[in-house]
């Protein structure tokens, strides 16, 4: 899942192939980073606190995309939108880990069909909205249906309806009938798949199904007032002000063992500027205040205030499974020896100073990482303390055809992502490239990226394996074929295209078979993709967030890169 926008969503691979791939480069150290290994290590703030009770004030710099769920893609949204809606399976976090999929509106996380064509879900006994009205199947699948409607709802999470088994659809506000999924009664929902999909559970955790009510839908005003199926309801929502969330009476604990619901209430201030709320945490000006903005809010400048003891002991921290990268356009950087040359002459050290230095993410060497199932070793030329290796660099590209002058775009509203142009500039300025900044409006990066105007380099990031903990829910949508396989992917940032990889990736998808075994396959193609180097990881993202002194259980999760909301508790 884009960290920016929001998660994500028959071949054998021999070892010589993979060997043949390989080319004697040196696989990737493990998830340790030398010495400093133990400072990635996660910390909680007041663990095993049970006490309900309190309220939790939460400042932000900005309100929320959407509260809707079936128009969101973004993870601020989906951390929110753990305590007013429910799906069919639950991403349940640990602070450090991948997410762990678990049942919840459903009773298990689904049984698959022999030929992995059809999943079904049994619905829970006892499952109500606020209204005290009852879930039904026909509300899971309405939920998904409107997802469909993407003429009204343009950020609508995809990957769900993707593999479903209707493309004609077009929502409910069109008129005919979802083939997509079967209602046979009011506790199950049957879904069609076009193919074998081993991580299923995982598109079933996304907000496309939580259940919505036909006779509650007001389109774009949803958002307004979601109808809870969670812990808690919207009492009231000011747009760009503030929010609140009071008890709902008509959820049953008994029924959802993944939520503590801990606080009678959740209080959110949506315009409170970044640097007062850094000011505020760090002061402990509000005891019971804690944020979701990224990097915990932190400035810069704010950075060395971390070791005061005082307030080390009040920072949850954690290494998240969002990496960043640097994407190389495969249609204008064409020769990999170019590419290769490119990622090994850029000071990847350099660049980690630009986002904070060790202290706010380690040097990446893959997009996939050991904690994603399925993960094998990954083989790279890069330098794994991210030093630049000029004269390796030089020699590749002796003799051959080396552009000019490239185009890096960065969004506009983060310094860090221009600073880091700035390096490259510098380094790349080694090989006779002159590399232009172009500032691209940060509310349109991503559809800027995945069109005509797509610049030579491109800065992305991916929480890989946070919905499912698999490492294909990281390499097909990054590196993977289109749906026909015919040419590279709409997340294909890169627009690498091999034709063989990707007609392996393409069958790969139909494949049958558990997400350890197909994982490997997968990761074994990534690996020999990555020998062509669409892609430079650069860092992978450690926050630290500090909170108010009577905050409890507060754990940074693993893809919301904030303080998970379904944990916390409050002294009161």
């Amino acid at each position: 899942m884009n960290r920016s926008t929001i998660a994500a969503i028959a071949l054998t691979a021999t070892a010589g192939l993979a060997l043949t791939a390989c080319g004697g480069a040196k696989p990737t150290p493990g998830d340790k980073q030398g010495a400093n290994a133990d400072a990635y290590a996660p910390v909680t703030v007041g663990k095993g606190f049970t006490t309900k009770g309190g309220n939790i004030n939460v400042l932000m710099s900005s309100d929320f995309q959407t509260l809707d769920p079936g128009n969101s893609n973004y993870v601020q949204t989906a951390n929110v939108g753990q305590l007013y809606y429910r799906t069919l399976v639950m991403a349940k976090e640990t602070a450090g880990q991948p997410p762990k999929m678990v049942p919840d509106l459903a009773t298990d996380l689904g049984k698959a069909s022999k030929d992995g064509l059809t999943w079904t879900y049994t619905l829970k006994k006892g499952l109500k909205f606020e209204d005290g009205s009852p879930i039904t199947s026909k509300d899971i699948k309405y939920g998904v249906e409107r997802t469909y409607a993407r003429d009204v709802y343009t950020q609508a999470p995809q990957e769900l309806d993707s593999a479903l088994a209707d493309d004609s659809y077009k929502g409910p506000y069109h008129g005919g009938d979802f083939k997509g999924i079967d209602t046979p009664d009011d506790q199950t929902v049957v879904f069609h798949l076009k193919q074998p999909y081993a991580e299923f559970p995982a598109l079933v955790s996304r907000s496309n199904t939580a259940p919505v009510p036909k006779a509650k839908d007001t389109k774009l005003d949803y958002t307004n007032h979601p109808l809870s199926s969670g812990p808690y309801k919207i009492k009231s929502y000011d747009r760009g002000r503030s929010m609140k969330l009071v008890r709902n009476s008509n959820w049953d604990p008994a029924t959802d063992p993944n939520r503590s619901a801990l606080p009678d209430t959740f209080t959110f201030s949506l315009s409170t500027a970044q640097a007062t709320i850094s000011q505020q945490l760090l002061a402990n000006s509000d005891p019971t205040a804690i944020t979701l903005d990224s990097n915990g809010g932190l400035q810069a400048s704010d950075a060395a205030k971390l070791n005061d003891p005082k307030v080390k002991k009040r920072t949850a921290a954690g290494l998240l499974g969002c990496t960043d990268v640097l994407n190389l356009n495969t249609e204008t950087i064409k020769d990999k020896d170019v590419r290769k040359a490119m990622a090994l002459a850029i000071d990847r050290a350099a660049v980690q100073v630009q986002y904070g230095g060790a202290r706010f993410g380690k040097i990446a060497q893959s997009y996939i990482n050991p904690a994603q199932v399925g993960y094998v070793p990954q083989h790279t030329d890069l330098d794994p303390a991210g030093k630049p290796k000029l004269d390796e660099a030089k020699k590749l590209i002796k003799g051959k055809n080396v552009p000019k002058k490239l185009v890096y775009g960065y969004a506009d509203t983060n310094a860090r992502y221009k600073n880091v142009g700035t390096v490259l500039q510098q380094n790349l300025k080694q090989l006779g490239i002159d590399l232009q900044l172009r500032p691209i409006p940060a509310a349109n990066y991503y559809t800027v990226l995945a069109g005509d105007q797509m610049p030579d380099i491109a800065r992305s990031g991916w929480c890989g394996g946070a919905d499912s903990g698999s490492v294909r829910t990281t390499i097909d949508p990054n590196v993977g074929p289109s749906l026909d396989g015919k040419t590279y992917g709409f997340s294909n940032i890169p627009r690498y295209h091999d034709a063989k990889i990707a007609k392996a990736m393409y069958e790969l998808r139909g494949t049958n078979g558990t997400s350890e075994e197909l994982g490997k396959k997968w990761a074994t193609l990534y690996d020999q993709a990555m020998q062509d180097y669409p892609l430079v990881p650069l860092v992978r993202s450690y926050t630290s967030s500090v909170v108010g002194s009577k905050v409890r259980n507060a754990q940074m999760g693993y893809f919301f890169g904030a303080i998970d909301l379904s944990t916390v508790g409050a002294e009161h």
